[in-house]
């Protein structure tokens, strides 16, 4: 049996320059827009016999307002950013530019005392390999990082692949497959 896990970037709280590490505001306006946008597209993702998200505001929020009841989940929440949490990256590369450097080089690194890129994709990865082994479907609403940090884990490719997956609020991306062996699944177009 295999395990379908369909992925839903949380909607925005707030515009792509102002985003910050660890992000726990609500969603903003623009969000609450988008959403309503995209909620008849994404509704029906709801029908899962699963139905999941990170325990951040706009993650709840959004899979609240399309209908999903999600349950939160702790290993579902943004990569751990220390003493950056709160901070955009702008902030962060005035004041410590060698350790966002090193941060952006190294995915062992924490210089934040947070949780280093690596450890956050194996956190992520873990969640999606802990799935229960059953025909049916699975969707989570997450924050677009932990969607990025799937992607990397299911496809096995090199943790450096991260900072190039550009998942944009409200997008969706699915995995079937069993614990350490997932593929991408992509849908057709709206006809």
């Amino acid at each position: 049996m295999s395990v379908r896990v369909s992925l839903v970037a949380a909607a925005r709280s707030s515009s792509r320059l102002a985003e910050r590490f660890d992000d726990d505001r609500p969603l903003d306006q623009a969000g609450w827009h988008e959403v309503q946008l995209a909620a008849q597209a994404l509704v029906p993702l709801g029908a899962a016999e699963l139905r999941y998200c990170s325990p951040t505001p706009r993650s709840r929020a959004t899979g609240e307002a399309l209908g999903y009841a999600p349950m939160a989940q702790p290993a579902l929440r943004d990569c751990d950013m220390g003493r950056w949490r709160g901070l955009t990256l702008s902030d962060v590369a005035a004041r410590e530019p060698a350790a966002v450097d090193a941060w952006l080089a190294d995915p062992r690194s924490a210089p934040h005392g947070g949780e280093p890129l690596l450890a956050f994709i194996a956190r992520i990865g873990g969640w999606l390999d802990t799935r229960p082994a059953q025909e049916g479907a699975i969707v989570a609403v997450a924050e677009p990082a932990v969607v990025r940090a799937a992607l990397v884990y299911a496809l096995k490719a090199p943790p450096s692949t991260y900072w190039n997956v550009d998942v944009r609020p409200l997008s969706t991306v699915t995995l079937t497959g069993l614990p350490g062996r997932w593929s991408l699944r992509l849908e057709a177009g709206a006809r």
